[in-house]
């Protein structure tokens, strides 16, 4: 009988390329609203990720789509997975 290997479902995150500074690497922020646990108030709160960019497609301000991945290093643990939208 053949065996069949499924993958675990992996967290993905839509966010904008802030930096492109290294090779095969972007910085994305991901914005969330939130609400202020004590006055009630909605923030923005801004959580930056590192991703991987093996082709060096993304440029600053394009909206993206980034999916969870393995350790590729000290930082970066998401992967680029598509372009949403280019920056104008």
């Amino acid at each position: 009988m053949a065996e069949e290997t499924t993958r675990a479902h992996r967290k993905t995150r839509t966010g904008e390329v802030v930096k492109t500074g290294g090779d095969k690497t972007v910085v994305v922020a991901i914005k969330r609203r939130v609400a202020h646990p004590q006055y009630g108030k909605i923030v923005n709160r801004t959580s930056k990720l590192m991703a991987h960019d093996e082709k060096n497609e993304c440029g600053v301000g394009d909206v993206v789509r980034v999916m969870e991945t393995r350790p590729l290093s000290k930082r970066k643990r998401w992967r680029y997975v598509e372009t949403i939208r280019k920056a104008q």
